[in-house]
């Protein structure tokens, strides 16, 4: 006895399984929904992280592109400062700023202390650079995981 599904449309062309095996096959063809339905679920998972990781690297990148920016200018100014300083005759008095005053400083104190914010300045930049390369090549580490989990769902 053959029973058919009734739609809004009418008679569906699709019989109800009339024996045990072919119930079986009807429930092994859901099964491989259910599966292809988590593996959607998984791959939307690692989109949406892999999203989130993008924008949050984007952001730290941007940030570490002014940081480096502005140590850029502070590099600049001090090298500059020191070029002035030094053509200076060393019994010329010199003042450094301090808030809203000037103190009294030697020539060779000033001129240490513009080297210093030199290094410091090159030291913070690399660092950064370094900062930079990293989430990028993390990102780059995210990407090829997902190209590789899509690759495996496809030669399943």
């Amino acid at each position: 006895m053959s029973f058919t599904r009734r739609t809004a449309g009418g008679a569906d062309k699709h019989p109800l399984p009339e024996t045990e095996d072919e119930e079986e096959r009807a429930i092994s063809g859901s099964d491989s929904l259910k599966m292809a339905a988590t593996i959607d679920l998984e791959l939307k998972k690692a989109f949406s992280e892999l999203q989130v990781k993008m924008i949050d690297t984007q952001q730290k990148a941007k940030l570490a592109d002014l940081q480096i920016d502005q140590l850029t200018r502070v590099h600049k100014h001090a090298k500059l400062t020191h070029a002035e300083i030094t053509t200076l005759p060393d019994n010329t008095r010199l003042y450094e700023g301090v808030g809203r005053m000037f103190i009294l400083q030697s020539k060779e104190e000033i001129n240490n202390q513009l080297m210093d914010k030199q290094k410091t300045a090159d030291e913070k930049i690399k660092e950064l650079e370094q900062k930079k390369v990293y989430l990028e090549r993390s990102v780059k580490e995210a990407e090829d995981n997902i190209r590789e989990m899509l690759l495996s769902r496809r030669a399943q």
